[in-house]
């Protein structure tokens, strides 16, 4: 389903879109956009839900394959959202990629996001204005359902627009609702801006508190793959990483093997949600 607003649901199916009202046992359940569903053409309704990847309550979307994370220059990265945003997607089933936008402005942080970050997840670089690293970026969306997200002023609108110019079939009500300015959408919909690719028009993303995470401070280490590559060689089978001793982390820390400005994110990011479940 690819669009959705109050009781009238867009399907799409066989390269047509059918405008369709659901069972009353569907509103039960809720019915979201990127839902796959069964439905009876003649009559426009649907009948059933097919089994879901994920559900996200903030924006409402089900089965997202791939977040993009932009990061840039200018504003300076914020790491910390970064980071809350890869956990999200590490425990909701989603690919995140790492975007470094606007790099015609300044290139400050690759070398930063690649050693961070770059062994365990894909780092695209791109510039909207120029036309650098869109066919990169849309060579990885292809044949997923994909939203954009971000801090405010890293160029998700500028990204969009480009990625839409650059031959993608998708309608020309997406680029002019990016135009419209800022927090124009109201509700989340999906364009097919390839074969089998899709972009969710949404406004969520800009933000994600910790504590709801669906992860226990205790589980927190697991969503981060260069703490579960070396956690075997810990003592405990139960270490946090934080206080216990002959801890793998901490000494892969202390030789610069794990980033230390993302072992410290670790660190309040465990305590906030500690502190979260009292």
């Amino acid at each position: 389903m690819i669009k959705k607003k109050a009781n009238a649901f867009w399907v799409y199916a066989e390269n047509q879109t059918f405008v369709c009202t659901a069972q009353k046992k569907m509103k039960t359940y809720g019915v979201f956009v990127g839902d796959f569903v069964e439905f009876d053409q003649k009559q426009k309704q649907i009948l059933r839900l097919l089994p879901r990847k994920n559900k996200l309550l903030r924006p409402p979307l089900a089965n997202l394959d791939a977040l993009v994370i932009l990061v840039t220059s200018a504003p300076a990265p914020d790491f910390y959202l970064l980071d809350k945003m890869i956990l999200f997607c590490k425990a909701s089933g989603i690919e995140p990629i790492i975007c470094h936008s606007k790099t015609d402005l300044g290139n400050d942080w690759a070398e930063y996001l690649h050693r961070a970050y770059g062994k365990h997840f894909e780092i695209v670089e791109v510039s909207a204005h120029k036309g650098v690293g869109i066919d990169k970026l849309l060579a990885l969306l292809q044949g997923k359902t994909c939203a954009f997200a971000g801090q405010s002023g890293v160029g998700k609108s500028a990204l969009i627009n480009a990625i839409v110019g650059s031959g993608a079939a998708v309608e020309g009500e997406l680029s002019a609702k990016i135009e419209r300015g800022k927090n124009t959408t109201r509700h989340t919909e999906l364009f097919e801006i390839s074969e089998n690719t899709f972009l969710a028009d949404t406004a969520g993303f800009s933000s994600i508190d910790e504590t709801f995470l669906p992860i226990s401070a205790d589980e927190l280490g697991r969503y981060y793959p260069e703490f579960v590559e070396l956690a075997p060689e810990c003592k405990f089978s139960t270490c946090t990483h934080l206080h216990e001793p002959d801890c793998a982390i901490k000494k892969a820390l202390e030789s610069g093997e794990i980033d230390k400005g993302r072992y410290e994110r670790y660190q309040t990011i465990y305590n906030n949600l500690k502190q979260s479940r009292f």
